[in-house]
């Protein structure tokens, strides 16, 4: 993956711009941590914060889970590695949960810029909170965007995941609130032999455009 430089934020579809930083695990090349796997790069406002330390701490809750989805962790905010390391300490000594995942030192703001996570509107200092969906060719597949004093939702986090995923395997596409094991949506058809095709099938039909099946 080249190094993308650019102010633009990226847009669902770019491949996701590389970097190289300092994170509480280790220096990491990005297009290197990402290879092979989805990957989730989530930023929060700052260390020692309520609602980042509730939310950062749900995404350690459901590292396994993540895990069982051939999906890695990775964390941002605009502290210095020193500022992670004893925030990741503290969380551990209050409240038992441990962040393994690498957290990103973006002390210059380096990364926040290149991702867009930096928002004048809402902060000049601090990146919104931000979830990026890349995929293991390393294209942003979803974006989420939550100002800061609004905690993200792990479930719809899990549930989109969840959707891209099956969406690939089978070539389908998900419904209104789609969970794992709802009824997908067929493609609809592109030529007039498909569109009898699909009138003789035993799809679940509101009208030929609109086809469901269960995988």
């Amino acid at each position: 993956m080249e190094l993308i430089e650019t102010t633009q934020m990226p847009r669902i579809g770019d491949k996701a711009p590389d970097f190289e930083a300092m994170t509480t695990t280790g220096q990491i090349k990005f297009s290197e941590y990402i290879k092979d796997s989805w990957t989730l790069l989530f930023s929060h406002p700052a260390d020692f914060t309520p609602v980042c330390t509730t939310e950062m701490s749900g995404f350690a809750n459901e590292q396994k889970y993540f895990e069982s989805k051939n999906t890695k962790l990775i964390g941002l905010s605009i502290d210095s590695i020193h500022a992670h390391i004893a925030w990741v300490n503290n969380v551990r000594e209050k409240t038992g949960v441990y962040m393994r995942f690498p957290i990103i030192a973006d002390i210059d703001m380096k990364v926040a810029k290149l991702y867009g996570m930096l928002q004048p509107g809402e902060s000049e200092t601090a990146a919104v909170r931000a979830v990026f969906f890349i995929d293991p060719v390393g294209k942003i597949r979803l974006i989420m965007y939550y100002p800061l004093n609004v905690g993200r939702n792990m479930d719809e986090i899990k549930r989109a995941l969840e959707a891209l995923q099956t969406s690939d395997k089978y070539k389908v596409s998900m419904p209104l609130d789609w969970r794992p094991g709802d009824k997908v949506i067929a493609p609809p058809p592109k030529t007039v032999d498909a569109l009898d095709e699909r009138l003789a099938s035993k799809l679940e039909m509101v009208d030929f455009y609109l086809a469901k099946k269960s995988l």
